[in-house]
């Protein structure tokens, strides 16, 4: 069949279930409970009670019943039935499923093969039910499927899997189990209502931003009870926004005794439930706890006025294997229920797509997995209380194939990507009520994959663009060729690629790579050292960083001219937890299995570190400060109020406006000096002007200040050079040094910041 074919055709009507229907739920006179879940493929599915989550016999198991027109699958239960049948307390449950590769058979026991036809079928059913099913709506999960430890607990995986020497073996003891929570309703009100584009976004993993902070009480370390308590030094730092690694269940439970990376998951990109906050971040483990806690985590960064936002990741699951026809393949959730739905298969139904790099791609063109997203996004933003997310490989969330390829498309109204914009809502762009939403617009693998700037209008979006031109502007002089005019696009919000600067995340460094530290002190990566720094696999081999010279000064002098480039550009800027403190990962730039003290945030370096930790407080103050730095439209280059001043105006190291004197400056790559000048009064700001010059050099510069207004003068409000070092390099709200003298010298690699009053 041709690709065009596989392109999904529109249906009027979806015929997929909503988050009303799905999961489980409890009446409201807590009568009786409704267990609901969704497949199109099964002809029998059976719910299974459990009265513990390991180790334990089931205590009762019932039949549903499908509603053809949704493939909703559902039984309602007494509670007395419940209680009488020995579940007195905690309600744990799974699913078993049958299908057409494994038809229901009477005689069937845990164990047996009764039933079964074949492996997989041509429609890429894997039905197998000796596999007791995660619920994918399950609001809290039991445990992770691998666990140290527990009674008759496997060492390997194997347990999971299908294939001849397994699809035998029953899970139901020991496999992870929904737990039947009725969250309480969170006040909305307290949400932060800022617009999009004022933010500045801390990346962070939950675990390491407390798990070595001596100022949390040690029982709290790791945990969202221990994040909360971190909500005044966010605010008291400048940042606006907590963009927490993804915190859906996934497994890390192993990381506890394993001191090595072996198997290790420290990042979570590995999710198996898109509803349930991850168990082992709680301090309060009891059913209904890690949600409870990270309720309570949410309001004490609101009380602050911090925004919280999640990566989440819908392009794959941590079920997903690539396996192939008989080969073993992990039979935990969503597999077991519906294969091909919530998978992408290959045209023979055996195999899978993978345009993530990681394992089968999420279906996201089916109106099950649709829903699933979505419902997910509405739970956490209006149960849990997030503010926005940040969405991972976030092209398959456009993917048109619901089978055997891969074409993006932003045009589909009802794909996952339109959908969370109309119905979650977004947030307007003058700020109020809605989430903001953030993507990282590339994937892992295949062709088709990079879609940075289109995205559906009012997405935000990672720009890789900002963080190569400056980091290949710093670290890569005489190199790669950067002219005046690639960097002039990044430092105005990217308007070559975006409809709005505020769409531009501008970033220097990310999770995924070097700390903006070891970005200026490392040549290469040093992935293979031995635990605890490593050793991890993967990572890029073109990080564009440098050591400068093995010289500490002037390390610390290129991540604060990188950190200024940042949070003095267009668009919405984010760093990385602990960049404040000029963290290290010790060279290496791919740290997702390190759970280790080297990869936590290390307090001891606000002490070591201090006039960094002081710069990066005052620049993040005044970024917040003037309106001029966060623009909602692009600049415009022309005078708007009739003073006498642009908008913007690009400078030479003569004070010259470029665009009027010399446009050819702007593709000269033998030029390092840019300098922009923004009219203040123009966005209502507390300057006249704002002016950043930026001397990308080796030597040092004697730069002309631009004319000032009548009657206003220039002050210095920092200067990135070492010189400056034990000033914290930065003057501030009232301290700020005028500069009678028309001319400053600025130290080669080093940003001035001048305000105008």
């Amino acid at each position: 069949m041709s690709r065009i074919a596989h392109i999904r055709i529109l249906a009027a009507v979806l015929q997929a279930a909503s988050a009303a229907q799905l999961g489980v739920k409890l009446d409201a006179a807590g009568q009786n409970i409704a267990f609901q879940v969704y497949s199109s493929a099964a002809t029998r599915i059976e719910v299974w009670i459990y009265n513990q989550p390991l180790g334990a016999k089931e205590r009762m198991h019932l039949p549903l019943t499908a509603d053809p027109a949704t493939n909703v699958w559902a039984v309602t239960i007494p509670m007395s039935e419940l209680r009488s049948s020995g579940v007195t307390g905690t309600i744990y449950y799974g699913y078993r499923a049958w299908g057409p590769n494994w038809t229901f058979d009477p005689s069937w026991t845990k164990g047996s093969d009764a039933g079964f036809q074949r492996e997989v079928d041509a429609q890429g059913n894997r039905f197998d039910p000796n596999k007791l099913l995660l619920d994918p709506y399950a609001l809290e999960v039991s445990h992770d499927p691998l666990i140290p430890a527990s009674p008759g607990q496997p060492t390997d995986a194997r347990i999971y899997q299908s294939g001849p020497g397994d699809r035998d073996t029953d899970t139901g003891a020991v496999a992870p189990k929904g737990i039947a929570i009725t969250p309480a309703a969170l006040d909305q009100a307290s949400k932060p209502t800022r617009a999009f584009k004022d933010e500045i976004v801390y990346e962070v993993n939950l675990r390491g931003f407390t798990k070595a902070d001596p100022a949390i009480p040690e029982g709290l370390r790791g945990t969202y009870a221990g994040a909360a308590l971190k909500a005044q030094y966010l605010k008291d730092l400048g940042v606006t926004a907590l963009e927490l690694l993804p915190v859906q269940e996934f497994q890390n439970d192993t990381n506890d005794v394993d001191s090595s990376t072996d198997g290790g998951n420290y990042w979570g990109y590995d999710p198996y439930d898109y509803f349930a906050p991850d168990r082992r971040y709680a301090a309060d483990k009891s059913p209904g706890g890690p949600t409870r806690e990270f309720q309570g985590m949410v309001q004490a960064f609101h009380a602050q006025g911090v925004k919280v936002y999640i990566d989440v990741v819908y392009n794959h699951t941590g079920e997903g294997q690539m396996c192939s026809g008989t080969q073993p393949c992990r039979v935990l959730t969503f597999r077991g229920l519906d294969n091909a739905a919530y998978y992408e298969v290959g045209p023979d139904g055996a195999t899978y797509v993978n345009n993530n790099g990681v394992g089968p791609n999420l279906n996201t063109g089916t109106p099950a997995v649709a829903n699933l997203i979505v419902d997910s996004l509405s739970y956490w933003a209006n149960t849990m209380g997030v503010d926005g997310f940040r969405f991972d490989l976030a092209p398959v969330l456009g993917n048109a194939c619901t089978r055997s390829c891969f074409y993006y498309s932003a045009l589909i109204p009802d794909s996952a990507l339109n959908r969370a914009i109309a119905e979650l809502p977004l947030r307007p762009a003058a700020g109020g009520r809605g989430v903001d939403l953030i993507a990282e617009p590339w994937t892992g693998a295949g062709d088709g994959g990079y879609q940075l700037g289109k995205f559906p209008i009012g997405w935000a979006q990672w720009n890789d663009k900002f963080r190569d031109t400056i980091r290949s502007a710093q670290n890569r002089l005489g190199v790669d060729s950067i002219a005046p005019g690639a960097l002039s696009a990044r430092f105005a919000g990217s308007n070559d690629l975006f409809a709005k600067p505020w769409y531009s995340v501008n970033f220097v460094v990310a999770h995924d790579g070097f700390t903006l530290r070891d970005l200026y002190i490392y040549n290469c990566k040093s992935n293979d050292q031995p635990w605890d720094k490593g050793p991890s696999d993967g990572g890029s081999d073109g990080n564009r960083s440098w050591d400068q010279g093995d010289d500490p000064i002037l390390q610390r002098q290129a991540a604060r001219t990188g950190l200024a480039l940042l949070m003095l550009s267009a668009g919405v800027p984010m760093m990385t937890g602990g960049d404040e403190m000029y963290r290290t990962q010790f060279g290496n730039n791919n740290m997702y299995n390190v759970d280790s003290p080297s990869n936590w945030l290390n307090y001891g370096n606000a002490a070591q570190y201090p006039h960094f930790l002081n710069y990066t407080r005052r620049l993040l103050a005044f970024r917040g400060a003037h309106p001029g730095l966060r623009p909602a439209d692009f600049f415009t280059g022309t005078d708007n109020n009739g003073n006498g001043l642009k908008d913007l105006t690009w400078l030479d190291d003569g004070g010259n406006d470029i665009a009027a004197g010399q446009p050819g400056y702007f593709n000269d790559a033998s030029q390092h000096f840019l300098g922009y000048r923004i009219d203040g009064s123009e966005f209502g700001d507390s300057a006249q002007s704002l002016c950043v010059l930026y001397n990308g050099g080796q030597d040092p510069v004697w730069a002309a200040l631009p004319p000032n207004v009548g009657g206003k003068m220039w002050y210095r409000v920092a200067d990135t050079a070492a010189w400056m070092e034990d000033r914290d390099n930065f003057n501030g709200v009232g301290s700020e040094e005028p500069l009678p003298d028309m001319k400053y010298k600025l130290a080669g690699r080093s940003v001035l910041l001048l305000i105008e009053k």
